[in-house]
Parts: C-alpha cells; sequence; structure tokens
C-alpha cells in the first residue's frame, strides 16, 4: 500500500525494451549457440550474458575480444536478426505487469518512452506487434547513438524527447549495462530481474528494485 512517504512523481519515465516490457531475452542464449555450433565456435551462456543489454558495436567488442577480429560477427547477427524475426511472428510475450504499471502512468498523464540497444525499426515494429507503441511518446534504439549502454548517450536522448530533465526521470532496467547507463545520466533506476543479477557495484547505484512491472506502481506518487 502506498503510504505518501518517499513516493515520487516523474517527469518521465524511460523503459529499456527486450527482458524488461517483453520475454524476448531467453532466446538469444539458445541463437548464439545455435550459430556458434554452425560457424564451428563454441559460444557458451556466459559469453552471451555479457551481451545482454548492449547495441551491436559493443557486442562485436565482447565477442572480437573473446574470439578475435576474424570472428565472424556479422554473418552471425544477420542470421540471428533472421531468427529473431521467426521468433517475433509467434508474438511478443510481455513480461509480468507491463500492462498494469502502463495503465497506471497513462492515466497519471506521465510521458513514457523507450530506449533499447535493439535498432529503431525492429523496436517499432516489435512495440506495435505487442500492442503497446501507442503508449510511448518516444522511442530511441541503438543505432541511433554511437555509444551504446553502459554510456548514458541514449538515455540522455531518451530524456531529451520526452522534454524531461534526467534528475526528474525513472528508468527502468533488466541488465547490468542499462542500469549503469542511467547512473551516469543521473537517472532514478527501477532494477527488475529478469536473466542476470548485477554485481555489488551496479545494485549500489539503483534506486529502487521490484519483483515485477506492477510492483513499481506503488513507488510513485500517481
Amino acid at each position: 500500500m502506498k503510504t505518501g512517504e518517499n513516493l515520487f512523481r516523474p517527469a518521465a519515465v524511460i523503459f529499456d525494451m527486450d527482458g524488461l516490457m517483453f520475454d524476448t531475452e531467453k532466446p538469444f542464449i539458445r541463437f548464439w549457440a545455435e550459430l556458434g555450433s554452425e560457424f564451428g565456435y563454441n559460444i557458451p551462456q556466459d559469453i552471451v550474458m555479457r551481451m545482454v543489454g548492449l547495441n551491436n558495436e559493443s557486442s562485436r567488442a565482447v565477442m572480437y575480444e573473446e574470439y578475435g577480429e576474424d570472428f565472424p560477427f556479422d554473418k552471425m547477427v544477420d542470421k540471428l536478426r533472421l531468427l529473431y524475426k521467426k521468433e517475433r511472428e509467434k508474438g511478443i510475450p510481455h513480461k509480468k505487469g507491463l500492462l498494469t504499471l502502463l495503465d497506471n502512468l497513462t492515466a497519471a498523464k506521465i510521458p513514457m518512452g523507450v530506449a533499447t540497444s535493439t535498432r529503431i525499426a525492429t523496436a517499432t515494429e516489435m512495440l506495435r506487434m505487442a500492442g503497446v507503441l501507442d503508449r510511448f511518446t518516444a522511442v530511441t534504439g541503438g543505432d541511433e547513438i554511437k555509444k551504446g549502454k553502459p554510456d548514458p548517450e541514449i538515455f540522455l536522448l531518451a530524456a531529451l524527447r520526452l522534454g524531461a530533465q534526467p534528475s526528474a526521470c525513472v528508468g527502468f532496467e533488466d541488465s547490468p549495462a542499462g542500469l549503469a547507463a542511467l547512473h551516469a545520466a543521473g537517472i532514478k533506476s527501477v532494477f527488475i530481474k529478469d536473466l542476470i543479477e548485477p554485481p555489488p557495484d551496479i545494485l549500489s547505484t539503483v534506486w529502487r528494485k521490484c519483483g515485477d512491472l506492477a510492483q513499481a506502481v506503488q513507488l510513485f506518487d500517481i
């Protein structure tokens, strides 16, 4: 129950997408393992987890560091996108509590945006397919910025598009890279766990942690 104490009314709310709003990160591990076998590489889960929340170029750096610069990253990502496209055709599964939180923020007339490492065209299509695109004032994709998470650039751009000061915003994330980016941007972060438990130094920067998105309604003065 809301007590009125320590509640915050944000000027805008910014959401990550994969793993936060949509249950779309789990196939990521499976697809990379399959592609690794196809191309002759052993790509274990711990390597894939290092790419969660990162954009294309940051993910490339992870794989080059692990396998060398001969690693066929672009060819594998092209195939990865085809696998994801087929997966999306089955539907975009919402994470628990998504519509509850969006409904409450919409009713309170709080602007919402998306800041995702996914390319803007793909992200927009996924939001449309999931039936929530019209909830968001602005969508910012990973191909619209120079530096991906954990750099704050994507969240600063999202706040700018929403017409809000970063310090007046709240951001929702499930990945360590995303939480680090929110902290660097000066945006209050809410952590909703998906696949990864962030290290203590990242968790120490988190404003609030919730079990699911619906629980987050209780954080706000709305």
